[in-house]
């Protein structure tokens, strides 16, 4: 494998050949060719080659595989500041690109919070020298993630990375609090993205509460705790027509909630994790602490509701929740052990899945991962047209391997899917025109 920053790479005219074209914002899916010219799409489709002079031009052969805008991770933990024995934006980020995302959204829960132009300046100036992918930032929508104190919002609005708010590991509470940060989101015309979690109801339990937890002995988060809070805040949107965004959806109350919100023409948005419409509570079974993350693994009932909503719009994307630790983190007790699981590099082939089992089709699954997480954060990315900047994944969909956490780029390894057969992977990512990213041969 072969990484590139793209700020060490110098920009060459270039034309990829024989390519599968998709475009998932227009439903555009032909086979043909891609010019890309100062980091941008210059033309694109079939004979292209045969409109223009290309002598000059670098060839890359796409072997027939799908071309597709760069993935879009609507949220990650890459633990920079404060945590970088577990991630930083340089490992982070090549684990990205290997996986065929471009674009991030980095969550503000690091040590210190991004709740400030000084760290915001941090990472922008990190992201710039030592970044493989697009580093975005959810900034926190409260002091500290307190719940008390709404952010200098204003001010964190002026950077061009940050596209919403969020205080994710955290639920914002206190419902003043969250009335006035929707206020205030609605004037800056940003998104807020709640990590929905009654943390009275969820009574610092590990799990998902049901028959797992009950033969375990292990306190239990119940469905209640996520859903009465997406309940609240869509009462919130209703009063300020604010921007809302669920992160990580998991229980099937939650789900109606979403959908009513959605029939009314309300501005609600949802994503779901990988984990969540394939995995069980079940699983901590068979992969204990590498299977704790929250919200929790829910039952089998709301796995398969949440593909149903997959299937009907719903849901809009699909996120990680990309949330890596040390070893010692995890090789604790269920209940003393970190919450969250890795994601980035399996998110592109447990996504697939969705396609070759016939739940989604090419489309569709790819749509969840580009254009839909671009329009939920409103940035000009996640397309295939002249002039679109050129973050494109080639997709090899068909190809079959098994995912080892061993040959993970990120620095943690807590995975629940270890030795999993998947079909599918990134051959290449271009990152405004540039090879990051390629496999060998």
């Amino acid at each position: 494998m072969k990484f590139n920053q793209p700020c060490n790479i110098q920009d060459n005219d270039k034309i990829l050949i024989n390519c599968n074209i998709i475009d998932p914002s227009t439903q555009y899916e032909k086979n043909g060719e891609i010019i890309i010219k100062n980091g941008k799409i210059f033309d694109f489709g079939p004979g292209v080659k045969d409109k223009y002079d290309i002598s000059n031009m670098e060839i890359i052969d796409c072997n027939n595989h799908v071309v597709c805008p760069g993935l879009i991770d609507l949220q990650v933990h890459f633990r920079d500041p404060g945590q970088t024995k577990k991630e930083d934006i340089v490992t982070g980020s090549k684990a990205a690109v290997s996986g065929g995302v471009t674009s991030v959204v980095c969550q503000p829960n690091t040590a210190p919070v991004i709740d400030n132009e000084t760290i915001v300046e941090y990472l922008q100036h990190k992201a710039e020298k030592k970044s493989y992918c697009n580093i975005f930032i959810y900034a926190a929508i409260t002091k500290n993630m307190e719940g008390k104190e709404l952010s200098e919002m204003g001010l964190l609005s002026k950077s061009d990375m940050v596209v919403g708010f969020t205080d994710d590991g955290l639920p914002v509470m206190d419902s003043h609090v969250m009335r006035r940060a929707l206020e205030y989101a609605k004037m800056l015309d940003l998104p807020v993205a709640q990590h929905a979690e009654d943390l009275n109801l969820s009574n610092k339990g590990a799990i998902n509460e049901g028959e797992v937890s009950e033969t375990l002995g292990i306190d239990g988060i119940p469905n209640s705790s996520e859903s009465v809070i997406v309940a609240r805040d869509i009462e919130l949107v209703k009063q300020t027509g604010a921007r809302y965004h669920v992160l990580h959806v998991s229980t099937k109350e939650s789900l109606c909630h979403i959908r009513n919100a959605k029939k009314l023409g309300l501005p609600v948005t949802a994503e779901v994790s990988p984990h969540h419409f394939t995995l069980t509570d079940k699983a901590v079974y068979e992969f204990d602490t590498d299977a704790k993350m929250n919200p929790p693994l829910r039952s089998e009932e709301d796995r398969k509701a949440l593909i149903e909503a997959l299937t009907d719009g719903t849901i809009d994307a699909i996120a990680t929740d990309h949330a890596p630790h040390d070893i010692a983190s995890k090789e604790l007790s269920m209940k003393k052990a970190a919450f969250g699981i890795v994601g980035i590099e399996t998110l592109l082939p447990i996504s697939l899945e969705l396609y070759h089992n016939g739940v989604l089709s090419l489309v569709e699954v790819l749509e969840k991962l580009t254009s839909s997480p671009a329009k939920i954060i409103n940035i000009p990315r996640g397309k295939i047209e002249k002039n679109a900047i050129a973050d494109l994944a080639v997709i090899d969909i068909d190809r079959e391997w098994v995912i080892d956490k061993e040959k993970f780029h990120s620095k943690s390894k807590n995975t629940p899917f270890h030795n999993r057969k998947v079909k599918g992977c990134a051959v290449k990512t271009f990152l405004a025109g540039k090879l990051v990213y390629e496999t060998d041969k």
